[in-house]
Protein backbone atom coordinates (compact mmCIF):
# COMPACT_ATOMS: atom_id res chain seq x y z
CA UNK A 1 0.00 0.00 0.00
CA UNK A 2 1.39 3.60 -0.90
CA UNK A 3 1.49 5.79 2.01
CA UNK A 4 -0.47 8.72 1.08
CA UNK A 5 1.70 12.31 -0.43
CA UNK A 6 3.42 14.48 2.40
CA UNK A 7 3.19 18.13 2.00
CA UNK A 8 6.37 20.19 1.20
CA UNK A 9 6.56 20.88 5.79
CA UNK A 10 5.66 17.54 6.49
CA UNK A 11 7.03 16.70 10.20
CA UNK A 12 9.20 20.23 10.28
CA UNK A 13 8.11 22.58 13.04
CA UNK A 14 5.98 25.14 12.11
CA UNK A 15 5.56 27.49 14.44
CA UNK A 16 4.47 30.67 12.23
CA UNK A 17 7.80 33.21 12.33
CA UNK A 18 10.40 30.65 11.95
CA UNK A 19 9.57 29.07 8.40
CA UNK A 20 11.81 29.47 5.37
CA UNK A 21 11.38 28.50 2.02
CA UNK A 22 14.46 27.84 -0.07
CA UNK A 23 14.18 28.15 -3.59
CA UNK A 24 16.68 27.00 -5.66
CA UNK A 25 17.23 24.47 -3.06
CA UNK A 26 20.02 22.25 -4.88
CA UNK A 27 21.68 25.35 -6.52
CA UNK A 28 25.45 26.05 -4.30
CA UNK A 29 23.50 28.85 -2.70
CA UNK A 30 20.92 27.00 -1.98
CA UNK A 31 22.86 24.19 -0.45
CA UNK A 32 24.85 26.41 1.97
CA UNK A 33 21.25 27.94 3.02
CA UNK A 34 19.85 24.46 3.80
CA UNK A 35 22.41 23.08 5.67
CA UNK A 36 23.22 26.57 7.35
CA UNK A 37 19.20 26.10 8.53
CA UNK A 38 19.21 22.47 9.34
CA UNK A 39 21.55 23.62 12.61
CA UNK A 40 19.44 26.89 13.11
CA UNK A 41 17.40 26.73 16.47
CA UNK A 42 14.98 29.46 15.45
CA UNK A 43 14.40 29.15 11.68
CA UNK A 44 13.54 26.12 9.74
CA UNK A 45 13.29 24.87 6.38
CA UNK A 46 9.48 24.30 5.70
CA UNK A 47 9.60 24.19 1.74
CA UNK A 48 12.49 23.24 -0.85
CA UNK A 49 11.64 24.81 -4.39
CA UNK A 50 13.37 24.05 -7.44
CA UNK A 51 12.53 23.40 -11.33
CA UNK A 52 14.60 21.24 -12.53
CA UNK A 53 14.66 18.74 -9.32
CA UNK A 54 10.80 19.26 -9.04
CA UNK A 55 8.81 16.47 -8.27
CA UNK A 56 11.61 14.43 -7.14
CA UNK A 57 13.08 13.78 -3.20
CA UNK A 58 15.62 15.40 -1.32
CA UNK A 59 17.62 11.97 -0.72
CA UNK A 60 17.52 11.27 -4.66
CA UNK A 61 19.17 14.90 -5.27
CA UNK A 62 21.20 15.54 -2.14
CA UNK A 63 22.03 12.28 -0.43
CA UNK A 64 24.65 13.35 1.33
CA UNK A 65 22.34 16.20 3.13
CA UNK A 66 19.65 14.43 4.97
CA UNK A 67 16.27 16.46 5.88
CA UNK A 68 14.02 15.37 8.22
CA UNK A 69 11.00 13.38 6.29
CA UNK A 70 13.06 13.04 3.10
CA UNK A 71 10.60 16.10 1.94
CA UNK A 72 9.62 16.04 -2.01
CA UNK A 73 11.15 18.89 -4.08
CA UNK A 74 7.99 21.12 -5.12
CA UNK A 75 7.61 23.27 -8.21
CA UNK A 76 7.83 26.80 -7.13
CA UNK A 77 4.27 28.08 -6.12
CA UNK A 78 3.79 31.43 -4.56
CA UNK A 79 0.41 30.55 -2.95
CA UNK A 80 2.35 27.15 -1.51
CA UNK A 81 5.09 28.96 -0.19
CA UNK A 82 3.26 31.47 1.22
CA UNK A 83 1.05 28.23 3.17
CA UNK A 84 4.57 27.00 4.31
CA UNK A 85 6.47 29.70 4.80
CA UNK A 86 6.95 33.53 6.54
CA UNK A 87 10.53 33.64 4.66
CA UNK A 88 12.21 32.98 1.66
CA UNK A 89 15.19 32.37 0.07
CA UNK A 90 15.41 33.03 -3.71
CA UNK A 91 19.03 31.47 -4.70
CA UNK A 92 18.00 31.57 -8.37
CA UNK A 93 19.91 32.24 -11.93
CA UNK A 94 20.00 36.22 -12.29
CA UNK A 95 16.47 37.23 -14.25
CA UNK A 96 14.41 34.95 -12.23
CA UNK A 97 13.99 36.11 -8.78
CA UNK A 98 12.36 39.49 -10.16
CA UNK A 99 9.51 37.89 -11.53
CA UNK A 100 8.73 35.74 -8.11
CA UNK A 101 9.71 38.16 -5.57
CA UNK A 102 6.63 40.63 -5.95
CA UNK A 103 4.06 37.51 -5.86
CA UNK A 104 5.31 36.55 -2.24
CA UNK A 105 5.53 39.85 -1.07
CA UNK A 106 2.08 40.47 -2.35
CA UNK A 107 1.68 37.21 0.16
CA UNK A 108 3.25 38.35 2.60
CA UNK A 109 6.42 36.08 2.46
CA UNK A 110 9.59 38.20 3.30
CA UNK A 111 12.19 37.66 0.92
CA UNK A 112 16.19 37.00 0.59
CA UNK A 113 17.02 37.51 -2.86
CA UNK A 114 20.82 35.94 -3.53
CA UNK A 115 20.95 36.96 -7.29
CA UNK A 116 21.84 40.45 -8.41
CA UNK A 117 17.77 41.14 -9.10
CA UNK A 118 17.45 43.69 -7.14
CA UNK A 119 20.68 44.96 -5.61
CA UNK A 120 20.46 48.49 -8.11
CA UNK A 121 18.70 50.70 -6.60
CA UNK A 122 17.56 51.71 -10.45
CA UNK A 123 15.68 49.05 -12.44
CA UNK A 124 17.40 51.03 -16.04
CA UNK A 125 20.69 50.36 -14.21
CA UNK A 126 20.20 46.91 -13.54
CA UNK A 127 18.86 46.54 -17.38
CA UNK A 128 22.10 48.33 -18.65
CA UNK A 129 24.58 45.70 -16.45
CA UNK A 130 21.93 42.91 -16.96
CA UNK A 131 21.41 43.13 -20.44
CA UNK A 132 21.25 39.37 -21.62
CA UNK A 133 18.68 38.58 -18.86
CA UNK A 134 16.96 41.76 -19.31
CA UNK A 135 16.25 41.20 -23.20
CA UNK A 136 14.05 38.36 -22.57
CA UNK A 137 11.76 40.21 -19.54
CA UNK A 138 9.47 42.95 -19.19
CA UNK A 139 10.36 44.23 -16.05
CA UNK A 140 8.18 47.36 -14.40
CA UNK A 141 9.09 46.86 -10.76
CA UNK A 142 11.08 49.95 -10.46
CA UNK A 143 9.64 51.29 -6.81
CA UNK A 144 10.40 47.56 -5.53
CA UNK A 145 13.66 47.83 -7.23
CA UNK A 146 13.96 51.28 -5.00
CA UNK A 147 12.63 49.84 -1.81
CA UNK A 148 15.09 46.89 -1.79
CA UNK A 149 17.66 46.99 0.72
CA UNK A 150 20.51 45.63 -0.41
CA UNK A 151 21.92 43.27 2.36
CA UNK A 152 25.58 44.41 4.08
CA UNK A 153 23.91 43.65 7.68
CA UNK A 154 27.34 45.57 8.82
CA UNK A 155 26.16 48.37 6.80
CA UNK A 156 22.56 48.23 6.10
CA UNK A 157 21.46 46.48 9.93
CA UNK A 158 18.63 48.48 10.95
CA UNK A 159 17.46 48.71 7.11
CA UNK A 160 17.50 44.63 7.08
CA UNK A 161 15.62 43.82 10.42
CA UNK A 162 12.46 46.34 8.61
CA UNK A 163 12.69 45.44 4.98
CA UNK A 164 10.28 42.89 3.19
CA UNK A 165 13.07 42.47 0.40
CA UNK A 166 16.36 42.23 1.21
CA UNK A 167 18.70 41.92 -1.73
CA UNK A 168 22.22 39.77 -0.69
CA UNK A 169 25.23 40.72 -2.37
CA UNK A 170 27.26 39.02 -4.62
CA UNK A 171 30.90 37.61 -3.02
CA UNK A 172 32.77 40.12 -4.75
CA UNK A 173 31.11 43.42 -3.99
CA UNK A 174 30.72 41.73 -0.10
CA UNK A 175 34.93 41.19 0.10
CA UNK A 176 35.77 44.40 -1.20
CA UNK A 177 33.44 46.56 0.43
CA UNK A 178 34.00 45.75 3.96
CA UNK A 179 37.65 46.83 4.40
CA UNK A 180 36.85 49.46 1.29
CA UNK A 181 33.85 51.58 2.90
CA UNK A 182 34.97 52.63 6.77
CA UNK A 183 38.10 54.83 4.58
CA UNK A 184 35.82 56.42 2.10
CA UNK A 185 33.21 56.91 5.33
CA UNK A 186 35.88 59.49 7.05
CA UNK A 187 36.85 60.43 4.09
CA UNK A 188 40.69 58.98 4.69
CA UNK A 189 41.21 58.04 0.93
CA UNK A 190 40.86 59.54 -2.36
CA UNK A 191 38.07 58.85 -4.05
CA UNK A 192 39.48 58.17 -7.86
CA UNK A 193 42.27 56.14 -8.58
CA UNK A 194 40.74 52.99 -6.29
CA UNK A 195 41.84 49.43 -7.82
CA UNK A 196 40.13 46.13 -6.75
CA UNK A 197 42.02 42.99 -7.48
CA UNK A 198 40.43 39.77 -6.38
CA UNK A 199 40.65 35.89 -6.98
CA UNK A 200 37.59 33.35 -5.87
CA UNK A 201 37.55 29.64 -6.39
CA UNK A 202 35.58 27.79 -9.01
CA UNK A 203 32.26 27.35 -6.84
CA UNK A 204 31.81 30.94 -7.57
CA UNK A 205 30.42 30.02 -11.38
CA UNK A 206 27.92 27.73 -9.98
CA UNK A 207 26.49 24.83 -10.22
CA UNK A 208 25.66 24.18 -14.00
CA UNK A 209 28.45 22.83 -16.02
CA UNK A 210 30.86 25.55 -18.33
CA UNK A 211 33.66 24.94 -19.86
CA UNK A 212 36.29 27.57 -18.10
CA UNK A 213 35.22 25.66 -14.51
CA UNK A 214 36.34 21.81 -15.77
CA UNK A 215 39.00 20.76 -13.62
CA UNK A 216 40.74 20.28 -17.07
CA UNK A 217 40.77 24.22 -18.00
CA UNK A 218 40.84 25.56 -14.03
CA UNK A 219 43.53 23.04 -12.56
CA UNK A 220 47.26 24.43 -12.15
CA UNK A 221 46.09 27.69 -13.67
CA UNK A 222 45.15 31.28 -12.60
CA UNK A 223 43.02 33.67 -14.92
CA UNK A 224 41.60 37.04 -15.42
CA UNK A 225 38.07 37.50 -16.69
CA UNK A 226 35.61 40.19 -16.88
CA UNK A 227 38.61 42.66 -17.03
CA UNK A 228 36.35 45.44 -18.14
CA UNK A 229 33.05 46.28 -17.22
CA UNK A 230 32.34 43.37 -15.69
CA UNK A 231 29.05 42.98 -13.60
CA UNK A 232 29.97 43.11 -10.17
CA UNK A 233 32.03 46.98 -10.96
CA UNK A 234 29.00 49.25 -10.73
CA UNK A 235 27.52 46.93 -7.77
CA UNK A 236 30.59 47.98 -5.68
CA UNK A 237 30.47 51.19 -7.13
CA UNK A 238 26.74 52.01 -5.77
CA UNK A 239 27.20 51.19 -2.22
CA UNK A 240 30.44 53.17 -2.34
CA UNK A 241 29.34 56.36 -3.43
CA UNK A 242 26.33 56.67 -1.31
CA UNK A 243 28.80 55.88 1.66
CA UNK A 244 31.12 58.28 0.18
CA UNK A 245 28.52 61.07 -0.64
CA UNK A 246 30.31 61.79 -4.07
CA UNK A 247 30.23 59.28 -7.22
CA UNK A 248 33.27 56.22 -7.18
CA UNK A 249 34.82 55.11 -10.21
CA UNK A 250 37.20 52.31 -9.53
CA UNK A 251 38.73 49.61 -10.89
CA UNK A 252 37.85 45.68 -10.73
CA UNK A 253 39.48 42.96 -11.81
CA UNK A 254 38.69 39.35 -11.12
CA UNK A 255 40.99 36.43 -11.44
CA UNK A 256 39.33 32.32 -10.99
CA UNK A 257 42.53 30.37 -9.23
CA UNK A 258 42.45 26.37 -8.98
CA UNK A 259 40.27 26.20 -5.84
CA UNK A 260 36.57 25.36 -4.87
CA UNK A 261 36.04 28.21 -2.50
CA UNK A 262 37.26 31.42 -1.29
CA UNK A 263 37.87 34.83 -2.02
CA UNK A 264 40.36 37.41 -1.67
CA UNK A 265 40.32 41.02 -2.52
CA UNK A 266 43.09 43.15 -1.96
CA UNK A 267 41.89 46.93 -2.69
CA UNK A 268 44.61 49.81 -3.45
CA UNK A 269 43.88 53.53 -2.48
CA UNK A 270 45.78 56.50 -1.73
CA UNK A 271 45.49 58.20 1.40
CA UNK A 272 44.96 61.68 1.86
CA UNK A 273 47.26 62.12 4.84
CA UNK A 274 50.51 60.42 4.14
CA UNK A 275 51.71 60.75 7.74
CA UNK A 276 48.81 57.55 8.29
CA UNK A 277 50.21 54.26 9.49
CA UNK A 278 49.23 50.73 9.55
CA UNK A 279 48.94 50.96 12.89
CA UNK A 280 46.33 53.92 12.66
CA UNK A 281 44.29 52.51 9.67
CA UNK A 282 43.81 49.19 11.61
CA UNK A 283 42.55 51.22 14.30
CA UNK A 284 40.05 52.26 11.54
CA UNK A 285 38.77 49.24 10.65
CA UNK A 286 38.76 47.63 14.26
CA UNK A 287 36.82 50.78 15.38
CA UNK A 288 33.99 50.51 12.63
CA UNK A 289 33.20 46.87 13.29
CA UNK A 290 33.97 46.10 16.93
CA UNK A 291 30.00 45.36 17.71
CA UNK A 292 29.97 43.31 14.39
CA UNK A 293 31.68 39.74 15.22
CA UNK A 294 31.57 37.99 11.74
CA UNK A 295 34.31 40.69 10.60
CA UNK A 296 37.69 40.08 12.10
CA UNK A 297 40.56 42.53 11.94
CA UNK A 298 44.20 41.14 11.71
CA UNK A 299 46.76 42.94 13.51
CA UNK A 300 49.54 44.56 10.91
CA UNK A 301 51.84 42.31 9.07
CA UNK A 302 49.60 39.30 9.01
CA UNK A 303 47.27 38.78 6.36
CA UNK A 304 44.19 37.02 5.47
CA UNK A 305 44.23 33.97 3.67
CA UNK A 306 40.99 32.09 2.23
CA UNK A 307 41.61 29.08 4.56
CA UNK A 308 41.13 30.93 7.41
CA UNK A 309 37.53 31.25 6.47
CA UNK A 310 36.68 28.35 4.95
CA UNK A 311 33.22 27.32 5.67
CA UNK A 312 32.66 30.21 8.14
CA UNK A 313 30.50 33.27 7.97
CA UNK A 314 34.03 35.60 8.59
CA UNK A 315 35.57 38.07 6.85
CA UNK A 316 38.97 38.23 7.95
CA UNK A 317 40.26 42.14 6.73
CA UNK A 318 44.14 43.60 7.03
CA UNK A 319 45.78 46.68 6.18
CA UNK A 320 49.45 47.75 5.03
CA UNK A 321 50.48 51.17 3.67
CA UNK A 322 53.14 52.23 1.86
CA UNK A 323 55.00 55.10 3.24
CA UNK A 324 56.85 55.83 0.12
CA UNK A 325 53.61 57.05 -1.94
CA UNK A 326 50.69 56.94 0.77
CA UNK A 327 49.24 54.06 -0.85
CA UNK A 328 46.78 52.07 1.67
CA UNK A 329 46.93 48.11 0.94
CA UNK A 330 43.39 46.61 2.06
CA UNK A 331 42.89 42.72 1.94
CA UNK A 332 39.98 40.74 2.84
CA UNK A 333 38.89 37.10 3.25
CA UNK A 334 35.66 35.47 2.80
CA UNK A 335 34.15 32.09 2.19
CA UNK A 336 32.59 33.07 -1.18
CA UNK A 337 29.62 30.28 -0.72
CA UNK A 338 29.13 31.84 3.00
CA UNK A 339 30.04 35.04 4.42
CA UNK A 340 29.56 35.75 0.11
CA UNK A 341 26.75 34.04 -0.20
CA UNK A 342 24.49 32.26 1.98
CA UNK A 343 25.80 32.61 5.24
CA UNK A 344 25.06 36.46 4.29
CA UNK A 345 21.57 35.82 3.42
CA UNK A 346 20.99 33.73 6.55
CA UNK A 347 22.44 36.60 8.53
CA UNK A 348 20.28 38.56 6.57
CA UNK A 349 17.28 35.94 7.83
CA UNK A 350 18.49 36.26 11.58
CA UNK A 351 17.81 40.16 11.53
CA UNK A 352 14.73 40.17 9.55
CA UNK A 353 13.43 37.48 12.74
CA UNK A 354 15.09 39.59 15.56
CA UNK A 355 17.39 37.50 16.17
CA UNK A 356 21.06 37.89 17.24
CA UNK A 357 23.06 37.96 13.60
CA UNK A 358 25.19 35.46 14.21
CA UNK A 359 22.26 32.91 14.91
CA UNK A 360 22.88 29.44 13.63
CA UNK A 361 26.11 30.15 12.22
CA UNK A 362 29.97 29.25 12.91
CA UNK A 363 32.51 31.39 13.51
CA UNK A 364 35.44 29.29 13.32
CA UNK A 365 37.14 27.50 9.95
CA UNK A 366 37.69 24.23 9.56
CA UNK A 367 41.59 24.29 9.51
CA UNK A 368 43.40 23.00 7.22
Amino acid sequence: MESPPRSPASDISQVRGSRVAVIGATGYGGLQTIRLLEDHPHLHVTYLGGERSAGRRWSELCPFLPILDDPEVQSPDPDKIAEFADYAVLSLPNGLACQLAPQLLKRNVRVVDLSADFRYRSLEQWKQVYVHEAQNLNRDDVQLCREAVYGLPEWKGPEIAVANLVAAPGCFPTASLLPLLPFLKQGLIENDGLIIDAKTGTSGGGRVAKEQFLLAEASESIMPYGVVGHRHTSEIEQLASEVAGQPIELQFTPHLVPMVRGLLATVYGRLRDPGLTAEDCTTVLKAVYRHHPCIDVLPVGTYPATKWVKYSNKAVLSVQVDNRNSRLVLMSAVDNLIKGQAGQGVQCLNLMAGLPPTTGMSLLTFYP
